[in-house]
């Protein structure tokens, strides 16, 4: 990089954090150029000759992204570790010796796939939803839902202050006294699935989010990962 570019997306693609939370350590005043703390977003650098600072970590200029799928077992938070101290996905890639963070994020009780880079550009294109990422989830909900139910689900439905975009739900199995869905959104609001189907009536008893776009978590075991090959990388996408 021989070129000024903004400091948020300097810190992202080095794997410091996702741009936003890149944009929050700078507002927060955790960045220091060449000695100087910064808190405006609109500040540029030149990455090969600038002296950047996290928090007193001298940051160094990130040439490789890394692109890891992690299937996440359910009890694991994907933020950041918190006053709870529950357990942290990261705790799961302690083999890695890159920086990477997670490119989105999904609840503690739920799993399935979650990957994590250090590639700003990626992690937008992948949970901005103007680019329309499918997220596949396999649900096990209470209750059996009709056939009047999944139509509402699919047309798109009012939860709190928004209306969700047209959705896929199909009815994989029964159980006693529950059943299984697959479910496909491409957006991804905090909660959204549950939420969705708690207005329908059938609250989420366990769910797994088996494919982004087209990379599927395929056979990956509970709590282990791998890195991602150019191949997989755009199967996202398609």
């Amino acid at each position: 990089m021989n070129e000024e570019i903004r400091l948020q997306k300097f810190l992202a693609d080095c794997g410091v954090a996702s741009r936003r939370k890149s944009e929050e350590l700078i507002l927060q005043g955790k960045v220091k150029v060449n000695g100087k703390q910064i808190t405006e977003l609109g500040t540029k650098v030149m990455p090969n000759k600038d002296d950047i600072t996290v928090e007193g970590k001298k940051i160094e200029q990130c040439n490789r992204n890394i692109y890891i799928m992690l299937n996440k077992p359910e009890g694991y938070i994907t933020t950041a570790r918190e006053q709870f101290n529950r357990p942290y996905i990261m705790e799961l890639l302690s083999d890695v010796k890159e920086r990477v963070f997670p490119a989105g994020r999904l609840d503690m009780d739920t799993s399935g796939v979650i990957i994590l880079t250090n590639d700003g550009d990626f992690t937008f294109k992948i949970t901005h939803p103007k680019h329309k990422i499918n997220k596949t989830y396999i649900a096990e909900v209470k209750g059996f839902p009709d056939s009047a139910e999944m139509s509402k689900f699919k047309k798109g439905l009012k939860i709190e202050d928004y209306t969700t975009a047209p959705a896929e739900i199909r009815l994989v199995a029964k159980k006693k006294f529950s059943s299984i869905v697959e479910i496909i959104i491409h957006e991804g609001r905090n909660r959204q699935v549950k939420k969705m189907c708690e207005t329908i009536g059938h609250n989420v008893i366990r769910l797994q989010r088996t494919a982004l776009g087209g990379l599927e978590l395929g056979s990956l075991p509970v709590g282990k990962w791998k890195y991602l090959t150019k191949n997989e990388i755009e199967k996202i996408f398609q």
